[in-house]
């Protein structure tokens, strides 16, 4: 799950670096100095997570109604990149961290360097459970699984059906998949579409540069860094600037983007306004219940069996266990439970989050899932066909940074009006001060 504010590049670079290597962390040293002990068997597990993981309250209710004297207390932070900060610091405090600690894959390799700090989850009970390449993610060099897979983010479209009616665009969700599978399917595509859409409404075709960005370049194979040694790249990487330019063009030029920050108060008023509410979406599965949440009382919103340039993933998250927690053995066994094909169907029923294990992803029970406020469109059907399609990119542990600082570009000229050249020569010094 992918849900990030904009922060200054020099804290996305630094902290990291500045947390994971102080010499505070110690073992053991977890924040549940409220239990009752273990001597009774009554112990508290915490679970930090972020944005929408569908981890509901029944959910867990299940698990402790199975394990007599265990209680878990949920710790949800509004958005991927407060999680991220806590986590940094209280690493670094060597206490206060949750028993099971969610992180999202963007920031996941920052975290690999430093594997002493998480439980081995290695297990012969869950080998094989997930997507190779979603556990290879969170596999050091040396074999030790940090992270439980929990979702993954294929990406499809969504769309207003009735602001493509009062455009004269067809509603119908494989006409909508046809129309811009046109011309061979590619971002160029999406935009024409688009501007055809503003031409004849006025109103914004998509919500976000910095969306329009993350989907794109999570189709490029190593975007930011050398594979073989983790160099940036970024800066002598010609599809990035290419890609920024057909960006800017398109939400700055075109004037096809609603000029909102993704997880602002704006963005989030924005889906219930008749005047400035946009008519697509960039939508990995966890991103439809974001919509759903600030759209009630909407109507009009399908899903498209398409995505610009073929397919693509953005986000998905995994749950680690701190070896400072004072009960590692313990909240092991619950993030092993949390991410069973039984538990990721049921928070994917929840909030759409897409499973990353293998028989979840068989289930007659995804594959025949429908989605009631998106007009019914068959969800699970449609995500499942934009998995097949993903390939792997290569994220090193300077792509949060990387990333963020183009974003930070992105908004300043999107949201804010900034002159595209220059801000592209802010983006370029900031990585480039990364090394």
């Amino acid at each position: 799950m992918r849900k990030t504010t904009r922060k200054m590049w020099a804290a996305a670079a630094g902290v990291t670096g500045i947390a994971l290597l102080a010499t505070a962390c110690s073992s053991n040293s977890g924040d549940n100095s409220d239990d009752e002990g273990t001597e009774g068997g009554n112990i508290t597990l915490t679970v930090a997570t972020f944005n929408e993981f569908g981890y509901t309250d029944e959910l867990f209710a299940e698990y402790e109604a199975s394990h007599p004297g265990v209680t878990i207390e949920h710790k949800k932070a509004a958005t991927s990149n407060e999680a991220r900060e806590n986590l940094n610091t209280r690493l670094a405090a060597g206490s206060g961290l949750s028993d099971i600690e969610a992180i999202e894959v963007d920031w996941l390799p920052e975290l690999l360097q430093y594997p002493d700090k998480f439980v081995d989850l290695n297990s012969a009970d869950v080998e094989g459970r997930w997507l190779d390449w979603k556990a290879a993610q969170a596999t050091t060099a040396d074999g030790k699984l940090i992270g439980y897979g929990t979702d993954i983010g294929p990406e499809a479209i969504a769309y207003r059906s009735d602001l493509f009616a009062a455009a004269g665009l067809p509603t119908d969700r494989a006409e909508v998949a046809a129309l811009l599978s046109e011309n061979g399917g590619g971002w160029d595509q999406y935009f024409k579409v688009g501007k055809q859409y503003v031409d004849a409404t006025g109103k914004p075709w998509f919500d976000s540069a910095g969306a329009i960005w993350q989907g794109m370049i999570n189709q490029e194979e190593a975007p930011y860094e050398d594979p073989s040694d983790n160099t940036v790249t970024a800066a002598d990487n010609p599809r990035i600037k290419e890609i920024y330019d057909q960006v800017v063009q398109a939400a700055a030029t075109d004037n096809l983007s609603a000029h909102l920050q993704q997880w602002s108060d704006d963005w989030n008023a924005a889906f219930q306004s008749p005047d400035n509410a946009f008519a697509t979406m960039l939508a990995p599965g966890w991103m439809l219940g974001v919509i759903e949440n600030n759209s009630a009382g909407v109507t009009g919103w399908d899903i498209a069996d398409v995505f610009p340039g073929g397919a693509g993933n953005w986000g998905g998250s995994f749950l680690t266990v701190p070896e400072q927690g004072a009960h590692t053995e313990e909240a092991k066994e619950l993030a092993a439970w949390l991410t069973a094909p039984e538990q990721q169907l049921k928070a994917y029923a929840d909030k759409g989050t897409f499973p990353s294990q293998l028989e979840a992803l068989e289930s007659d029970e995804l594959l025949s899932s429908t989605n009631e406020f998106f007009n019914n469109a068959p969800a699970g059907e449609i995500l499942a066909n934009r998995a097949k399609g993903i390939t792997t990119v290569y994220k090193g542990p300077n792509f949060f940074a990387v990333n963020d600082a183009f974003n930070n570009a992105l908004v300043e000229v999107d949201v804010n009006g900034g002159n595209p050249a220059e801000q592209w020569d802010a983006a370029i010094q900031a990585v480039s001060a990364l090394g």
